[in-house]
C-alpha cells in the first residue's frame, strides 16, 4: 500500500501526508452533478479529476468507497434560497414530468462520462432517494440549537453556530465582511441572521416536487443533501471530500457547518477542489458566449472551435494540467494536445511489435519511480505525461533499430504503459481499439505485401499513398509492415 502520497488539503491549506482514517479504506465523497440541464465542461473537469484520484488510489492499494451524488431536488436559483425550483422551472418549459426531467438529464451525464472512458462511483445516491435521512439530519442539528423554523421554512443559524465553530474554515473569509457585505434584511424576511440558510423550505402551492415532514409540505435544502449522504455512506468522519472550487465559498462551507451542527465532528480529514475552466484566457461562462457542452467540442459545432475534438484528446488535455490549476481551452492546446496523444498512442501500437534481447540500452525503473513520484505529489499529471514522452521515445527508438532492450526491461516497458495510460489515466486508443478498421487495414497491408511481391509496384503505390490521404502512415521494415495515425 502506498504510504508516500501527499495531497493539497484546501482546509488547512498546505499539502499533508494521506492517513486514511481506517487505513486500509480509504471513504471519499464527490458533489456530483445537478440533472437539470446539460453537463458542462466544468464538471467533465472535476470528474475527470477525481476519477483519476479514484484510478490512482485504487492502484496504491487502497480499498475505496467512492460516493458521488445526484443532485435532482430543489436547488433554487442562486445561493441565498432564492428563485424558482431549478426542477420545476426546466420540467414547465419542456412539459414534463420533473422525474422525466432528472432521468433525461442523469442518462446524459452518464453517457458523457463513458465517451471520456471514467470508471462509476462505488454510490451514486440521490436527493430524492435520501428524504427521510435529510428529514432526520435537520431534526438532529435543531434539537443541538443550530436551526429554527419559519412558516414552515427551517433555516440554519449561522451566527449562533459561528459561537461555538469556524463558519470560515474552509475559506479563511472573514465573518464580519461577509455580515458587512450581505444585504440587509428586509421587513418580511423569514431569517434571523443575513447569512442564515435554508435546510427545509416550505412549498409554494405551484411547487411540483414536495414531501411531507414534521414541518409541513416542501424541499429540502441545497446544503443538506450532501451532508445526510456522506454520513449515511461514510460515517460522520470520513476521508476524501471534493468537488469543483467554485462549491468551497457557499457549498461546502454550509455542508461542514451542517455535519458539525449535527454531530459535533468536522466531516472530511481532507478537502480538495478542481479548478476552473477558461477560454482564450476569459473564464468560461453561459452569460460571457463562451461556454460549449462537450458534444461541441467533439463536433466542433461551436463558433469558438475551428474542428471537433475527440473525448480522448479532451480528456489528455485536462489531465496535461493538474487538478488544481487553471485550465485555458484553445484551439491551438487543443490541437497540440491531439498531436501529442497520438503520438502516445502511436507508440504504444508499438510496443508488442518490440523484439527483446539479451542485453539493454535503456533502464526503466527510474520512469516508473519518477511517475510514482509524481503521482504521490498531488496526483501531478503533467509530471507523468512527461515521463510517458520519454517512455514512448524509447519505443520508437527500438522500433526504428537505433537501440534495443532486454526481456526483463521490455516487461517493466509494457507494465508502466498498462498501469499509467489505461489503468490510472483512463485513456483508450480510439483509433486502434476499433477491431473492424484493423481487421480491414491488415488485410489492405495483406493486398499491398502481394502487389509487391508480384513487382506490382503501381498497385503497391496506389495503396499506401491511398492511405495516406485518409490519414494512415504506413511504414515498413524488416519484420513487416506496420501502420498508425499521420
Amino acid at each position: 500500500m502506498n504510504t508516500g502520497l501527499q495531497l493539497y488539503n484546501t482546509l488547512t491549506r498546505k499539502k499533508e501526508l494521506f492517513e486514511p482514517l481506517n487505513a486500509p479504506h480509504v471513504g471519499m465523497y464527490v458533489c456530483g452533478p445537478t440533472v437539470y440541464s446539460d453537463v458542462h465542461l466544468g464538471n467533465c473537469r472535476t470528474f475527470i479529476s477525481f476519477d483519476l484520484i479514484f484510478r490512482y488510489l485504487k492502484y496504491s492499494g487502497y480499498k475505496v468507497r467512492y460516493v458521488r451524488n445526484i443532485t435532482d431536488a430543489g436547488h433554487l436559483e442562486g445561493d441565498r434560497d432564492e428563485g424558482d425550483d431549478k426542477f420545476a422551472k426546466r420540467a414547465k418549459l419542456e412539459q414534463l414530468e420533473p422525474m422525466e426531467i432528472v432521468q433525461k438529464y442523469t442518462l446524459g451525464f452518464h453517457d458523457v462520462l463513458r465517451m471520456f472512458n471514467t470508471l462509476p462511483p462505488s454510490i451514486e445516491p440521490t436527493a430524492t432517494g435520501h428524504i427521510i435521512e435529510q428529514i432526520e439530519m435537520i431534526k438532529e442539528i435543531m434539537n443541538n440549537g443550530y436551526a429554527y423554523e419559519a412558516n414552515g421554512t427551517i433555516y440554519f443559524d449561522v451566527e449562533k453556530y459561528s459561537k461555538t465553530f469556524n463558519y470560515t474554515i474552509l475559506t479563511n473569509r472573514n465573518l464580519e465582511d461577509m455580515l458587512a457585505n450581505t444585504r440587509e434584511l428586509g421587513g418580511q424576511d423569514e431569517k434571523r441572521g443575513r447569512l442564515d440558510f435554508a435546510l427545509w423550505i416550505k412549498a409554494k402551492p405551484e411547487t411540483l416536487m414536495r414531501w411531507t415532514s414534521p414541518w409541513g409540505e416542501g424541499f429540502p435544502g441545497w446544503h443538506i443533501e450532501c451532508s445526510a449522504m456522506s454520513a449515511k455512506y461514510l460515517g460522520a468522519e470520513f476521508d476524501i471530500h471534493g468537488g469543483g472550487m467554485d462549491l468551497a465559498a457557499t457549498h461546502h462551507t454550509n455542508e461542514i457547518a451542517q455535519s458539525e451542527a449535527c454531530s459535533h465532528k468536522q466531516p472530511a480529514k481532507y478537502w480538495m477542489h478542481t479548478n476552473m475552466l477558461t477560454v482564450n484566457g476569459t473564464r468560461m461562462s453561459k452569460s460571457a458566449g463562451n461556454g460549449f457542452l462537450p458534444e461541441q467540442l467533439f463536433t466542433g459545432d461551436h463558433e469558438l472551435l475551428e474542428k471537433g475534438f475527440s473525448p480522448m484528446t479532451v480528456k489528455f488535455f485536462m489531465l496535461q494540467a493538474h487538478y488544481r490549476s487553471t485550465l485555458d481551452f484553445s484551439n491551438e492546446a487543443l490541437d497540440a494536445s491531439e498531436k501529442g496523444f497520438r503520438r502516445l498512442m502511436n507508440a504504444l501500437s508499438l510496443l508488442d511489435k518490440l523484439v527483446p534481447v539479451e542485453s539493454s540500452d535503456f533502464e526503466i525503473d527510474p520512469i516508473i519511480d519518477n511517475c510514482v513520484k509524481a503521482m504521490n505529489d498531488d496526483f501531478n499529471s503533467p509530471v507523468v505525461i512527461a515521463e510517458l514522452f520519454e517512455a514512448s521515445r524509447i519505443i520508437n527508438t527500438i522500433h526504428d533499430g537505433k537501440g534495443k532492450i532486454s526481456s526483463l526491461e521490455l516487461d517493466k516497458l509494457k507494465q508502466l504503459m498498462q498501469d499509467f495510460v489505461y489503468d490510472i489515466f483512463g485513456l483508450k486508443d480510439e483509433e486502434t481499439s476499433n477491431l473492424a478498421l484493423n481487421s480491414v487495414l491488415d488485410m489492405v497491408i495483406d493486398l499491398r505485401k502481394t502487389a509487391k511481391e508480384n513487382k506490382d509496384y503501381a498497385t503497391s503505390d496506389k495503396i499506401r499513398l491511398g492511405l495516406q490521404s485518409m490519414g494512415i502512415q504506413l511504414k515498413d521494415s524488416k519484420e513487416g509492415t506496420t501502420w498508425n495515425k499521420a
